[in-house]
């Protein structure tokens, strides 16, 4: 996947909902991993040590590999908590997302079904209030030529629309060039039109780059 939609780095979004006595508050963050969800569920675990529930559900990316879903009841009975949240969130169209609903008992209990709506209507309203980026893979190239060359044919890939990322210099000089997922063969074209077809790219490896939304 070259793009994904994700909550801010850094933000934490929080919202509250009271269902017949019963105080439901909840916490939104960024999870890029399970460890980060884990972190967000035991802050919340202290934040509120009082609480009778810290229900939690999270989504996140493994690099080559299926996307990671975890939930929790933390007490609820089975499957009127956590994954309720879960399909709230999977539906969101967010990823490396973290969501932990605090219950303050109020002493109304709310059937099952009370349950599974209080429990998705916690996280789908905080969920509207989340600032979202979007983080995106670019393939990177290596571009390997003679010293002589180097600022010609950075400067070719440059008004060409090629972002130049790094340059190493040594006896030859390497740029790296950051291009999308597929586009490895447009640079090349490119590199054999400026150098006559002495200068192909080879793998540099990937990075990824975040932008507000």
């Amino acid at each position: 996947m070259s793009s994904l939609i994700v909550p801010a780095r850094g933000s934490l979004t929080v919202g509250e909902l009271e269902i017949k006595r019963s105080r439901f508050i909840t916490w939104i963050g960024r999870a890029d991993d399970g460890d980060a969800a884990r972190e967000l569920i035991g802050l919340a675990r202290e934040e509120f040590p009082d609480a009778r529930h810290h229900c939690s559900a999270y989504i996140h990316e493994v690099p080559d590999a299926n996307r990671v879903g975890r939930a929790s009841d933390d007490g609820e009975p089975s499957g009127t908590a956590g994954r309720p949240m879960l399909d709230v969130l999977a539906g969101s169209g967010l990823t490396n997302v973290a969501a932990v609903v605090i219950r303050y008992f109020g002493g109304v209990k709310l059937g099952t079904g009370g349950l599974v709506r209080a429990y998705s209507d916690a996280v789908s309203g905080c969920l509207e209030s989340v600032p979202r980026a979007r983080r995106s893979r670019s393939d990177l190239r290596a571009v390997t030529v003679g010293a002589a060359d180097a600022g010609r044919v950075e400067a070719e890939l440059r008004t060409r629309g090629f972002e130049v990322t790094d340059t190493e210099w040594a006896q030859e000089v390497t740029h790296v060039v950051a291009v999308e997922p597929g586009a490895a063969e447009r640079l090349d074209g490119v590199l054999q039109a400026i150098t006559h077809g002495e200068v192909l790219s080879s793998d540099a490896g990937e990075t990824w780059t975040e932008s507000p939304l």
